[in-house]
């Protein structure tokens, strides 16, 4: 009996031998994830995410609800926990309340000539005159306050309309804001600068568009559409906001010629602030709005970690766009239906790799956020009001427009545009471009992250709340192209291969973040 027993122990372990597989470490089941992203299943949610029956997503209407609700449903059914704590408890969503914004009477009168909006002068933000409003015109030159350089240190503005220029005083290629080569936090900030002003006092605040009158025509010409269209604002705070005038109007207003406010400006670039002695115009301003709450939401699905839980890497992409317009939708299919649905394969494939037993070490908070096309509004919002504290966000990774192929790659589709990488932490720079080697190794494009890029993009997109929040971020980005903002951005445009290795790029760089033995270090300061 005993020798029964034996053989038939024997026999089970060697059956248990023969069937055993050997478990998989870190390096496998990380290449393993990887593989799991996939142009098929890229294509299959975006063929959903910018489908006729989302109608082009527009903040705050049916569309953009519906795209929510299968966000959440898919995280659910990857294994993502809600990250939201309610009344009722868990959810996935972050609800919140936006005022969408019309513009009513808009008008200037200088000297008793009428100035056109969207003609002459044009505005943003919460600007709001309901009345007629008379005021004197002053020049606050740059309109930077700061230790080393000072626009309001001899002037006063209160119950004043201020007028500012873009930009910062350079001497010798120094700034004389920072006293370097390099341009500081001002220079492309009007809305510092508007707020400043207001803070001190000043009834309306006028942004002199470019050095010459057509700089200001092709500005307006660009933005007229968006210009036009309802505006969202916070209800739970006021947002920045200017009027926008060519210098030509501005030297109306303070009883010149465009030449000398040329002049003035170039006598900024001393180390002691010019004075001058411009005169003001009878200017008159009435801006009325009408407005309306809009209910939305963003989507916040996590993985927990399993070494550092408290510390929380960020990944977003935006999912709203711009709706039904004249009765056609604007599907959105690159912006940022490409960028949502590649945040539901990184969902899908950080979830598998925890199944198969390697899960984070770090939280990865994955969200989708709203109301980017109405002026970045769902980041801003969970960065003024965070589920987890921001001083344990370790960095945010947002993408935004992968799936196409602009004018300057077009014989090249394997490569990303990659935006503010290095500009609060060059370990992440240096683990971005190691991990671009070690997974998708495409075309890493530096074009857009230099200090003077004309189009801004690092101030455009979500990751920049993040940013300006010193979290580092990096901005995944493919380029502007001819169906941008068009009904004609549709599925059957978007290269899912080229979005699938992009996909794999921001995985590899998540995971060595998650996983690092130590926090990502900030050790740039803007």
């Amino acid at each position: 009996m005993k020798n029964i027993t034996y053989c038939i122990a024997s026999v089970a372990t060697c059956l248990l031998l023969i069937n055993a597989r050997p478990v998989p470490n870190e390096a496998e089941i990380k290449a393993s994830a990887i593989q799991s992203i996939t142009a098929k299943d890229l294509s299959e949610y975006l063929h959903i995410v910018a489908s006729d029956s989302m109608e082009g997503r527009a903040t705050g209407e049916r569309g953009q609800k519906k795209t929510a609700t299968y966000l959440a449903t898919k995280f659910k059914e990857f294994g993502l926990l809600p990250a939201v704590t309610t009344a009722t408890g868990k959810s996935y969503f972050q609800e919140f309340t936006l005022i969408e914004k019309k513009w009513g009477d808009v008008y200037m009168k200088v000297d008793k000539q009428n100035k056109v909006f969207l003609k002459d002068f044009y505005a943003y933000g919460d600007v709001c005159l309901p009345e007629e409003t008379s005021m004197k015109i002053v020049c606050a030159g740059y309109g930077i306050e700061s230790p080393r350089y000072n626009d309001y240190s001899s002037i006063n503005v209160k119950d004043k309309g201020v007028i500012i220029f873009t930009g910062e005083p350079f001497k010798d290629s120094l700034s004389l804001v920072t006293g370097t080569k390099k341009i500081s936090s001002w220079a492309n900030d009007w809305r510092a600068k508007s707020e400043l002003a207001y803070k001190k006092g000043a009834k309306a605040v006028f942004i002199i568009v470019g050095n010459s009158d057509k700089d200001f025509e092709a500005r307006l010409n660009a933005l007229k559409d968006h210009l036009n269209a309802p505006t969202m604002a916070f209800s739970h705070k006021k947002k920045a906001s200017a009027f926008f005038v060519p210098i030509s109007l501005a030297a109306q207003m303070l009883k010149t010629t465009p030449e000398a406010i040329a002049e003035y400006k170039k006598s900024l670039n001393q180390p002691v602030v010019a004075t001058y002695s411009f005169k003001s115009a009878k200017v008159l301003a009435k801006a009325g709005v009408t407005e309306r709450p809009v209910n939305t939401e963003n989507v916040l699905g996590i993985i927990e970690g399993s070494k550092y839980p408290e510390e929380i890497v960020v990944l977003t992409a935006h999912y709203d766009h711009l709706g039904i317009e004249n009765g056609k939708i604007y599907y959105g299919a690159d912006d940022d239906g490409s960028g949502t649905v590649a945040l539901l394969e990184l969902a899908q494939a950080f979830s598998q790799a925890k199944k198969d037993g390697f899960g984070p070490a770090r939280t990865i908070l994955f969200m989708p956020v709203t109301g980017e096309e109405r002026g970045l509004m769902g980041s801003e919002y969970y960065t003024d009001k965070p589920v987890f504290p921001l001083k344990n966000t370790v960095v945010d990774l947002n993408i935004d427009m992968i799936g196409r192929v602009d004018a300057a790659h077009v014989n090249n589709e394997e490569y990303v545009y990659i935006i503010g990488s290095n500009r609060l932490s060059t370990e992440l720079h240096t683990i971005s471009e190691n991990a671009n080697k070690a997974s998708a190794n495409i075309q890493l494009d530096y074009t857009y992250n230099s200090f003077d890029d004309p189009n801004r993009f690092y101030y455009r997109s979500d990751h920049y709340n993040f940013a300006k929040n010193n979290i580092p971020v990096i901005f995944y980005f493919s380029g502007v192209h001819e169906d941008y903002h068009k009904p004609t951005d549709t599925v059957d445009k978007i290269r899912f291969e080229k979005m699938a290795k992009i996909t794999q790029l921001v995985f590899a760089t998540a995971w060595e973040v998650a996983n690092m033995d130590h926090r990502l270090v900030v050790d740039v300061t803007e």
